[in-house]
């Protein structure tokens, strides 16, 4: 059951955190869209926000049906979602057809959380060992984030024909990947212009969660203390209504503003590290060494006369050529883009087994949740400000503190919701808080980050203006939760709230 969750935490991370690394060379593939362009900050918002708000849509359905219709079965429903359709992403022809598919993945996503997190508290009643398991399964999801990096530096090297390093020391020679494209029968769809780009292989690997899972499903068991309560009649029907009474009114909101503020500060700051790594001077240099020796001047001068001979338009002709250096820099940058994620999903490793250990023995919700904001009062703005702007290596050692203080965070949500909420509206109060709180308003900040970035009074190439918006993002969203932590209800004892009432 552990390893189960573990499994599912882990992919749920993996598959929200390709978009941050896919969606600067998807854009220019399937629009022809560069950065820090109107159209780019739009469609950036979307790809973003709308599935966002279809995940928080639909994963508050997810959450009644947990309640509902049982942990288990929404469990493995869910992920095997996100793992079909982060597949079939990979074959996006259009922006609107890689939008819908997001969509799809962050519905499973959603859902999954919810009912990993009340399944598996409710088989631990003994305290100090439910909130260990929690702690330490939640450690799983920055082990997502590590693997999605490393699949994004193998995918890029399968691209550009490069030995493939693993881990740091373990080299492989270069390996040719098989072409993606789609059938005859689904022409209609379009045509896939490069069909070993690696971001679509990054996507592509999203499936791999859902294999291990048809094998272990009929052995899985469902929740004891909601299969009792079922079996015996007595499990109260879940409602939206029930989590504003007069004794959950309170936890409710309070603790859904806070989830926001934790997403706000992941996916308006960490998640645009790989909007900023292109613009620092160890990844700008190894691109234009990577043009100089597959591209020179003299081959763009050629293919240039070669179009225009071709009749070809002037705006045609300029967009063809920055095709032409997109397939060269886009590996280049996605390579060091992969590898500054792995600093912070390491960083996120140790925050998350922090807290699984300072779970145990800080009795006090408040003072474990200040444990990680207040350093990252300091931490966030230096990391984005300071190092985002200068130095490669002291951005990615940045990343690495900046992971162990937001997602850290994270952990800590998911071994509190279910002390606030009893067993019938688990499922229901953990999924408005995640998903209605995090999922559809703190996920916005990824494009509210953009937008500030785009309308900085500044004359700052796009990643440094979006490194200092993610500062000021961090900044201020960090400060509000530690305002907000003083508020925070503490749970009146360490036993879940398990109670019965009639239906």
């Amino acid at each position: 059951m552990c390893a189960v969750a573990a499994w599912g935490f882990l992919f749920d991370s993996y598959e929200l955190l390709m978009l941050p690394l896919i969606v600067r060379p998807a854009l220019a593939e399937l629009g022809g869209i560069r950065p820090s362009t109107p159209e780019f900050t739009f469609w950036f918002g979307m790809l973003f926000y709308i599935p966002a708000i279809a995940g928080g849509a639909f994963g508050l359905l997810g959450g009644y049906l947990t309640d509902r219709v049982g942990r288990q079965r929404i469990l493995t429903a869910s992920i095997m979602l996100y793992a079909v359709s982060s597949f079939l992403s990979g074959f996006a022809t259009s922006l609107p057809m890689l939008l819908i598919l997001r969509c799809l993945v962050f519905i499973g996503v959603c859902v999954e959380f919810v009912a990993a997190i009340a399944w598996l508290a409710e088989f631990f009643p003994e305290p100090r060992r439910r909130e260990a398991i929690l702690g330490t399964t939640q450690a799983f999801s920055s082990v997502g984030g590590l693997l999605v990096a490393l699949a994004g530096g193998v995918a890029s090297a399968l691209a550009g024909g490069r030995p493939i390093t693993l881990l740091g020391w373990l080299a492989l020679p270069p390996l040719s990947a098989p072409a993606i494209g789609l059938p005859e029968a689904l022409a209609f769809l379009g045509r896939i212009d490069n069909p070993h780009a690696d971001w679509r292989y990054t996507l592509m690997s999203g499936l791999l969660p859902a294999l291990p899972l048809l094998l272990v499903r009929p052995f899985l068991p469902e929740s004891p203390p909601w299969l009792k309560e079922r079996r015996a009649g007595r499990l109260g029907r879940p409602s939206l209504a029930a989590l504003f009474s007069p004794g959950l009114r309170r936890t409710t909101c309070l603790v859904t503003a806070m989830f926001t503020l934790s997403f706000a500060a992941a996916f308006g700051a960490l998640q645009q590290a790989p909007q900023i790594v292109p613009g620092l001077p160890e990844t700008r240099a190894a691109v234009a060494q990577a043009l100089d020796q597959r591209l020179p001047e003299e081959r763009q001068a050629t293919l240039r006369a070669e179009w225009i001979a071709q009749g070809r338009a002037k705006e045609e002709i300029t967009q063809r050529l920055f095709a032409e250096q997109r397939r060269i820099a886009g590996p280049v940058e996605q390579g060091f883009a992969a590898r500054a994620i792995t600093f912070q999903e390491f960083g996120g490793i140790a925050g998350r087994c922090a807290l699984a250990a300072l779970a145990v023995w800080i009795v006090s919700r408040r003072r474990l949740l200040r444990c990680f904001l207040i350093p990252a009062m300091v931490v966030l703005p230096t990391t984005f400000a300071l190092a985002g702007t200068m130095s490669l290596p002291a951005f990615e050692y940045g990343l690495f503190l900046a992971g162990f203080m937001v997602i850290g965070q994270f952990s800590f949500w998911g071994n509190y919701l279910p002390r606030a909420y009893p067993l019938h509206l688990r499922g229901t109060g953990e999924s408005f808080s995640a998903n209605v709180g995090g999922r559809m308003i703190g996920s916005c900040f990824a494009a509210l980050t953009q937008w500030l970035a785009a309308a900085l009074p500044m004359a700052a190439a796009h990643p440094a203006r979006v490194a200092y918006a993610a500062a000021a993002v961090a900044f201020l969203v960090t400060l509000a939760n530690l305002i907000a932590s003083l508020f925070l209800p503490e749970p009146a004892s360490q036993a879940l709230p398990d109670d019965a009432p009639n239906p």
